[in-house]
């Protein structure tokens, strides 16, 4: 198996809405291959989607329910220190929780999180270790 992601998909109790945040809201645009029922958007190498999350979890054959942590954060990583705090003020002024205000952080970056519409917890981050390449795609230290 090659050592890759491909898709995440987020199970969100009102499209609509989380719709909303992520393309007006955030400013991602929207594939064309999004439907009524999913929407798609193409991030560098990877495509997150926003699906029901009771049909998600009829996917999977697993309960829909469920509370508190997940056990999985997706993450922004910046290219500016300042930006990390940019973010969390645009995701603030659309009206959505700030879990963890921006610090200095252990290993030596910069980082805060917020939870979207359906509380999914999204790390904005800044790590002066890691470099862009000219796709704006993270490359990690070999």
């Amino acid at each position: 198996m090659q050592q890759r992601l491909s898709l995440v998909t987020l199970g969100v109790q009102d499209l609509p809405r989380s719709l909303q945040f992520y393309r007006d809201g955030l400013g991602w645009k929207p594939s064309s291959a999004s439907q009524e029922e999913i929407a798609f958007f193409q991030l560098g190498g990877v495509v997150l989607s926003l699906y029901s999350r009771t049909s998600l979890a009829e996917d999977a054959t697993v309960e829909p329910v469920g509370t508190g942590f997940s056990g999985i954060t997706l993450a922004y990583n910046t290219k500016r220190k300042e930006e990390v705090d940019e973010v969390l003020q645009l995701v603030e002024q659309l009206g959505e929780r700030i879990v963890k205000p921006a610090q200095d952080v252990f290993w030596g970056g910069y980082s805060g999180y917020f939870a979207d519409p359906d509380g999914h917890l999204w790390e904005v981050a800044w790590n002066p270790f890691w470099a862009f390449d000219d796709a704006d795609q993270v490359i990690l230290p070999s």
